[in-house]
Order: C-alpha cells, then structure tokens, then sequence
C-alpha cells in the first residue's frame, strides 16, 4: 500500500496496474482530502479516479468522466467523492461556481487539470502525476503530498 506521507515513483505497467494503485489509494482517503491528478490526454488518469470511486462506492458504479459536466458526485459509506475534471475552465475564477471550498467539508476531491485553478490551488493535497515511461513501457506515476499530507 503506497505511503501517502512521502513522496514516491512507482511504474505501472497497463491499465490493470493503474487500477490497482486507484484501490490500494482509495482506503487511505477521508473526507477533506484533495488529490490532484496530473498528467495528458491519455495518461490514465480518468482510470485511477474511476478505480478510486469504484473501490469506495460499487464495482459497477457508472463513472462517466466530468468533462463536460465539470463535477460528478458519488457517495461512499462516510463521505462524498466528488470527481472533477477542469480542463475546459478558462480562468481559476470559474471554480467559484463549484463550490469546492464548502464541498470540503464531506468530500473527497479528485481533480484532473488541477492547474486550471491557478492561484486558486489547494496547499493539502496528494499530487499524483500520470506520465509515459521510459520506452512507452507503461506509465511512471510520481506521488507526491503537501501540507498536511506529509505528517
């Protein structure tokens, strides 16, 4: 089970790898948490977030992705998971809307494109950065806590 309090790279060699690391993380998580997920089109991160849901809601549950949505909720035994994905936001301002700040409160965020909030960015989170491996052999995954994740 990865450490979420120190910072560490892991390879992962397909999809099933990625869904795996999405079950091992999400037994870690609590409401409050932020974890942002990093990494473009294609580097699985819509798989981990989905591996993330379905571990903590139902194996079936339908996760469709929040592109054009911008949020999907879901409710796990003691708090809501809400799955966000920001890459249509034009300006860190548009998060208002969303209401993360209050939604902290119960939730758990996992926010692809979280460099779309600027300035408007979380210091508490889990970084997560999706990447190709050396040679296209799967997927390097680098995680990485802040603030209140390191203790």
């Amino acid at each position: 089970m990865p450490d979420l309090t120190k910072a560490q790279t892991l390879h992962l060699p397909d999809e099933a790898a990625t869904i795996d690391l999405g079950a091992r993380l999400a037994p870690q998580l609590k409401s409050g948490d932020i974890v942002y997920l990093h990494g473009g089109l294609g580097m699985g991160k819509s798989s981990l977030a989905r591996a993330i849901i379905r571990t903590l809601t139902n194996p079936d549950q339908d996760v469709p992705s929040p592109t054009f949505t911008l949020m999907q909720t879901y409710d796990a035994a003691d708090f809501q998971i809400a799955h966000l994905d920001l890459y249509r936001l034009k300006a860190p301002e548009e998060s208002y809307e969303l209401g993360l700040e209050d939604a902290l409160a119960y939730s758990v965020l996992l926010i692809e494109w979280p460099e779309r909030l600027g300035h408007l960015g979380f210091d508490d989170r889990l970084d997560i950065i999706l990447e190709e491996a050396d040679r296209d052999q799967g997927r390097k995954v680098t995680i990485t806590p802040h603030g209140r994740f390191r203790t």
